[in-house]
């Protein structure tokens, strides 16, 4: 059945164009003030940390002529050649990588527990203590707010150079990180299971691990993943201090102007990094129950 569209009045009409384009012309001027006060406060923070883009593109050409000398002589006819050459340590590089990609599991898993266990107690949701809730939070700030190669610091002074640093720096760092993700995959949690669980006659953490647990166990594991894979990037970083792993070796290796050294490195902890984010998408993506879509 076809239904006649009423049209308003003209000077009805001519009022509610007028205050339509009041509404967008406000929203505009917001808009721009906004920018503006985004503007100065770029300039302000360019100027209060020396940021000087004159001197940045006079010494661009020092950047670019570094990295240049890094790239080494491969030449066709002798590339197999060439590229030994380039990786003339491979194995000793290799294996300092493995002790790397195992500074970062350990910490990783050791982090990982600590902030299962602390995660529960920072809930809203699950804790109603103001001042448990409080202590658990101040915990897990204090942990992830001190950078790695702080903490990695304290523990070279304390137990000398070696993985060991490594790891309980990481370790410290995850638990932070990994304890406020967790606690926000806690908080997102259905409450109908636990509280039915609780009024089953369960303790509070027999209704934690059969009402709660089950549900946060995939984002759990997903944010534990994708940590795992930001804590090789870390250790890495580590050896810089002498907290164990490659990253000492490519600390050598630039302050001794080994050029190529800097890039044959550097290729391989790319390389590393692509190849544990491509499989740890796919554990991921399968955790979750993600599904490529198909054309």
């Amino acid at each position: 059945m076809a239904r006649a569209i009423s049209i308003l009045p003209e000077h009805q009409l001519a009022g509610l164009t007028q205050r339509y384009k009041n509404e967008i012309g406000r929203r505009r001027l917001v808009t721009l003030g906004c920018l503006a006060v985004l503007l100065v406060l770029v300039v302000l923070s360019a100027s209060f940390a020396e940021v000087r883009p004159a001197t940045f593109f006079s010494n661009l050409g020092n950047f670019t002529s570094y990295v240049g000398r890094t790239v080494p002589d491969l030449h066709w006819a002798t590339l197999g050649a060439d590229i030994r050459a380039w990786y003339w340590n491979l194995d000793g590089w290799a294996k300092l990588l493995g002790e790397t990609i195992l500074i970062a599991y350990l910490g990783t898993l050791m982090g990982g527990i600590a902030a299962f266990a602390l995660c529960f107690l920072a809930s809203a949701n699950l804790v109603s203590s103001p001042s448990l809730r409080f202590g658990a939070r101040r915990l897990l700030e204090f942990c992830r707010t001190v950078p790695e190669i702080v903490f990695a610091l304290f523990f070279v002074i304390a137990f000398g150079l070696g993985p060991m640093a490594g790891v309980l720096a990481l370790a410290i760092h995850t638990a932070g990180a990994l304890g406020k993700l967790f606690a926000e995959v806690v908080e997102n949690a259905d409450m109908k299971p636990f509280e039915g669980v609780l009024s089953g006659g369960a303790s509070w953490v027999q209704a934690v691990r059969f009402a709660i647990v089950p549900q946060i166990l995939p984002g759990f594991a997903s944010y534990s993943l994708l940590r795992f894979e930001i804590n090789v990037r870390g250790a890495g970083v580590m050896g810089f201090v002498g907290a164990g792993g490659i990253g000492q070796e490519f600390l050598v290796a630039i302050r001794n102007f080994y050029y190529t050294d800097v890039s044959a490195i550097l290729l391989m902890i790319i390389a590393t990094v692509v190849v544990i984010d491509l499989v740890t998408e796919k554990i991921r993506h399968r955790l979750i129950g993600f599904e490529a879509p198909t054309r």
